[in-house]
């Protein structure tokens, strides 16, 4: 990775913390805190009772509901453009980030490779928790069958994907570096971010989305590409999502 400017680094150090504050205030930082509260929340009124809606139906109406649920997937794509944006504007294009050209074989193999990396230990630590009583009961999906809902629940997971890697490895990793922390004190707080706006689903949750973090922030540095990061996330997601609409009611333990 290219080492940050040190004129930069001189001479806009508060800037920069004020702009990582605000832009976690818009993004996961407010998310981080709310997944705190919602899980003191489940703690005190039984965390193994509690269910967890993703991706629920936000209106009775069909396409109000399909409107406002691209809607949010538009809010995240938002918050990730914001983070490209506010990089570029202090000389780090999206290239430099590993988004630019997309490289077909090495990225979207790199991507498929890490989704599988994390993706089953994932499912294991997710079981274990569950029995153990330390997660919620996370539906992944509540939308109404409808023509729409499988391009959305897509949509919505390579948003998400596409949101968390930048703002929260590919910006917040470069902005920690640029205040003079070291690569792998960077890692360390964009995991722990990530682990805690994910507490809402359950300690196990939390746990398993921070061992991820570690994963894709080492990954992001080993090789400066985002994009496996992004086709990473977002198939996952994807398995989650779209698995559980067709598994639901045929495997015990979606229920």
């Amino acid at each position: 990775m290219t080492a940050p400017r040190d004129d930069f680094l001189a001479t806009d150090r508060r800037g920069l913390r004020i702009e990582i504050g605000v832009m976690l205030a818009v993004t996961f930082g407010v998310s981080a805190v709310t997944a705190i509260l919602q899980l003191l929340d489940g703690v005190l009124s039984g965390l193994a009772g509690r269910r967890v809606r993703l991706n629920p139906n936000l209106s009775r109406y069909d396409l109000i509901n399909l409107g406002l649920n691209l809607a949010s997937v538009a809010q995240l794509v938002a918050w990730g453009a914001l983070g490209l944006y506010l990089l570029w504007r202090s000389g780090t294009s999206p290239a430099r980030l590993g988004l630019g050209r997309l490289r077909w074989r090495s990225d979207i193999l790199g991507g498929l490779g890490l989704a599988a990396l994390i993706g089953l230990p994932g499912l294991l630590l997710y079981l274990a928790a569950r029995w153990l009583g330390m997660n919620a009961q996370v539906e992944p999906s509540a939308l109404h069958d409808t023509w729409w809902r499988i391009p959305v629940l897509i949509f919505s997971a390579f948003a998400n994907g596409f949101a968390e890697e930048v703002v929260v490895v590919g910006y917040l990793i470069t902005r920690l570096k640029q205040l003079g922390l070291s690569q792998n004190r960077a890692i360390l707080i964009s995991s722990v971010l990530r682990g805690m706006y994910h507490l809402y689903q359950g300690f196990g949750a939390g746990l398993g989305n921070l061992v991820m973090g570690l994963v894709f922030g080492y990954a992001w540095c080993r090789t400066g590409r985002l994009w496996p990061l992004v086709i990473a996330h977002g198939v996952i997601d994807t398995v989650a999502f779209v698995g559980y609409v067709a598994l639901a009611g045929h495997v015990g333990w979606l229920t």
